[in-house]
């Protein structure tokens, strides 16, 4: 049985339940062990993705849970779970250090797929844990924010660009070296600390790039925002310039670069 979009949205709203009160607070910043997506676990990671368990547990679904934390879980009955192919792919707190530190810039994000690729998703959620905004969307019909259609914005890169640019630490100013062409073409750069909300400030026009370049970067951080950029007309490609077409996994990693439609063939003749 399809999951609706609905209820993926009263899902993330069960999140924010339990982790709004807690966001700022020293029970949130305490650590726990390592995740599967690979980095340390907070207690406010943890107490996320109980909470989403513990609703779809509640709901009796079956289905399997792509989770940063618990990595791969089969949710119900093991057998209709394989069979139906029912996927969701989660990352119950993304932007935890912004979390504990109290930044409100962090959000839970939730992505509904029938199939095995990125391709096949076809529902999308992204809550603002901090201030309740809600991005959404469903394969071929747009893109909101709450309850408003969004779009990317038509600005080029002479105008007033902002954008992110995410570069591995151990290698900064190597990257930053390669990357000052770029850096001097856009107005503003931006480090936020959630790739789902800035996936989703693109798509509602707040901002027009963002460049990825890091390896680690998770499916379970994009799998939502991805779905919410494309329908709300931007664009989303791999460093080399392809589609994105990723196996459903906790496994899966990949760098990319995301935007409005009137800077892509600018970022691909610069970046590619």
């Amino acid at each position: 049985m399809a999951l609706s979009i609905d209820f993926l949205k009263q899902l993330v709203l069960d999140i924010y339940d339990v982790v709004n009160p807690l966001l700022g607070t020293k029970e949130a910043a305490k650590k726990s062990s390592r995740g599967a997506g690979g980095d340390v676990s907070m207690q406010l990671d943890i107490i996320a993705e109980n909470a989403i368990i513990k609703s779809l547990e509640k709901a009796h679904l079956s289905l399997l849970l792509i989770s940063e934390e618990i990595g791969e879980k089969y949710i119900g009955n093991i057998g209709e779970a394989k069979k139906n192919q029912i996927k969701l792919i989660v990352d119950p707190l993304d932007g935890s250090n912004n979390a504990v530190r109290g930044v409100p810039y962090c959000s839970v994000s939730i992505a509904y797929a029938v199939g095995s690729t990125t391709n096949d998703i076809s529902k999308g959620v992204v809550l603002n844990l901090f201030t309740k905004d809600l991005y959404w969307a469903e394969k071929g019909k747009g893109a909101y924010l709450n309850n408003s259609k969004i779009s990317v914005s038509d600005l080029g890169i002479s105008e007033k660009c902002f954008f992110e640019l995410n570069i591995p630490m151990r290698d900064f100013m190597s990257n930053l070296q390669k990357f000052s062409p770029l850096l001097r073409s856009f107005y503003r750069i931006r480090i936020l600390g959630s790739s789902a909300l800035t996936l989703c400030q693109i798509a509602s026009g707040s901002m027009e790039a963002f460049i990825n370049v890091r390896t680690s970067n998770r499916l379970v951080d994009v799998a939502a925002g991805m779905l919410i950029l494309s329908e709300a007309g931007g664009k989303i490609f791999s460093i080399g310039g392809a589609e994105i077409e990723q196996e459903l996994s906790i496994e899966s990693k990949f760098p990319f670069i995301a935007c409005n439609a009137k800077l892509e063939s600018f970022l691909k003749q610069e970046l590619i």
